[in-house]
């Protein structure tokens, strides 16, 4: 498949976060860009205001493009096998792809830097792409998020350099052929696919490490390195909080942001680095950041720099409130590792406030496998409260649901509450900070509980 020789491309789920950068790649250099998505988002919005044709609801097989040497269909996992779209590609003469493989053909000739790991990806690749930006590097990017810096999820470079989001969810990473690549983090998760941890690790981190082009670099987490010992075709550099090859130390907050001084291999000490991103897990992902933009040539003004201007991504502990009285934060967290980093952040930022949490679960799968670890993060909260799971892909598993969550929580303040009645009880908050969590359509939901709390701030 040559994507040189194409002229359309049709999205089977054009509204999602990586199908949406791809999308946004391709219309931007002048193809007929087409798809279906479920529901209207403000997402897809944007996607039309572009120029991208979108249709919605129910499948329309009538809308799917003829057959030709020169289209490309684009697929998610997201979408059921059974989708009429999908099925009639599947059983036509199409050139049919992944996302992933999509990814893939992009960036391979290029100097990719993939970033994986099962937390913080969104939010390191967004920094370091900032961050090369800031150094004149020009990377092109795909991202998992909507960036405040860019306002979109492709940011279109002028180098060989390219930023992806390495994701391990069905071995999409696999894909890759980074020269630099980073691990992040790599805790049990979908182990729907993967079955377990150990098979996580083999078939999944390890594999993408094998991946590293000849001579390329692999940047890790200091505590996990023993993990890749046997990769010894890169160049393994570590990074971390009071240890690793890149160092970050002396973290202190400094009129409501975070300050730290980076040591790297040589000796060197930047000193005094500002990052208003909140919590310690955004010191390791900003360190991430600096390193392979250091790697990459970028220099210590436009590192300092680069932090201290960066202004977040959408959904990753995104203040949408803030008074005297209430704080309202809307974070995309849906593991058990990254609800306790936000709960943690807000009680490190907001020690004196009580610190209360919305928790949406995503996926019936993901709910049995760590329901445990789910309760013993919202334990941390001073209230917290459960709404359904969102499925996404899923069908219902039986026997789990957010009571599975709830049954093993030890907090005594915590009630299991439906969409309609979270509404009603937000309203009645009247100080604090609410923590709004979860993968799902939960940010449909934060709006309508902002409102709430502005419209009584206007008329009392």
């Amino acid at each position: 498949m040559q994507l040189a020789d194409l002229k359309q491309v049709y999205f089977i789920g054009v509204g999602g976060i990586g199908m949406s950068a791809i999308a946004r790649y391709f219309n931007s250099r002048g193809l007929k860009v087409s798809g279906y998505d479920k529901t209207e988002t403000p997402l897809t919005r944007s996607l039309e205001s572009e120029g991208i044709t979108i249709h919605y609801g129910a499948a329309n097989v009538a809308l799917v493009p003829v057959s030709a040497d020169d289209l490309l269909v684009v697929w998610t996992p997201a979408i059921p096998a059974s989708f009429a779209e999908l099925a009639k590609v599947q059983a036509g003469d199409y050139t049919l792809l992944k996302r992933s493989q999509v990814l893939g053909l992009i960036s391979r000739g290029m100097d990719c830097v993939g970033i994986a790991g099962t937390h913080g990806k969104t939010t390191t690749t967004t920094i370091t792409t900032h961050l090369m930006n800031v150094a004149g590097l020009e990377p092109s990017a795909f991202l998992g998020g909507i960036p405040r810096d860019f306002s979109s999820n492709y940011v279109h470079g002028t180098s060989d350099w390219v930023v992806v989001e390495a994701d391990e969810y069905d071995r999409s990473f696999l894909q890759l052929d980074p020269a630099i690549a980073v691990v992040l983090s790599c805790d049990a998760d979908h182990l729907d696919i993967y079955g377990d941890h150990a098979n996580m690790l083999e078939t999944g981190f390890r594999a993408y490490a094998r991946k590293i082009r000849e001579g390329g670099k692999l940047l890790i987490r200091y505590d996990l390195a023993d993990h890749f010992t046997e990769i010894d075709h890169v160049t393994t550099i570590t990074f971390g909080i009071g240890a690793g090859d890149y160092n970050a130390h002396n973290i202190r907050v400094e009129d409501g942001a975070f300050h730290f001084d980076l040591k790297e291999p040589d000796g060197h000490l930047i000193t005094d680095i500002r990052t208003a991103l909140p919590g310690r897990h955004n010191i390791e992902n900003a360190l991430a950041a600096s390193a392979v933009t250091r790697i990459a040539g970028g220099s210590e003004a436009a590192l300092k720099e680069g932090l201290a201007t960066f202004k977040g991504i959408a959904r990753r502990f995104e203040t949408k409130l803030k008074t005297d009285k209430i704080v309202i934060i809307d974070d995309y967290a849906h593991h058990p590792t990254e609800l306790t980093a936000a709960i943690s952040a807000a009680k490190e930022l907001y020690p004196d406030k009580t610190i209360r949490g919305v928790f949406q679960p995503h996926l019936f799968s993901r709910t049995q496998d760590f329901a445990a670890g789910f309760a013993q993060a919202l334990d941390l909260l001073d209230e917290a409260i459960l709404i359904p799971i969102y499925p996404a892909r899923e069908e219902p598993i039986p026997g789990v649901t957010s009571r599975s969550i709830y049954g093993k929580m030890n907090s005594t303040n915590r009630r299991l509450l439906s969409d309609e009645q979270l509404l009603i009880a937000t309203a009645e908050l009247a100080d604090g900070v609410l923590l709004l969590l979860g993968a799902g359509d939960i940010d449909a939901l934060v709006p309508k509980i902002v409102a709430q709390h502005q419209n009584t701030l206007t008329h009392g």
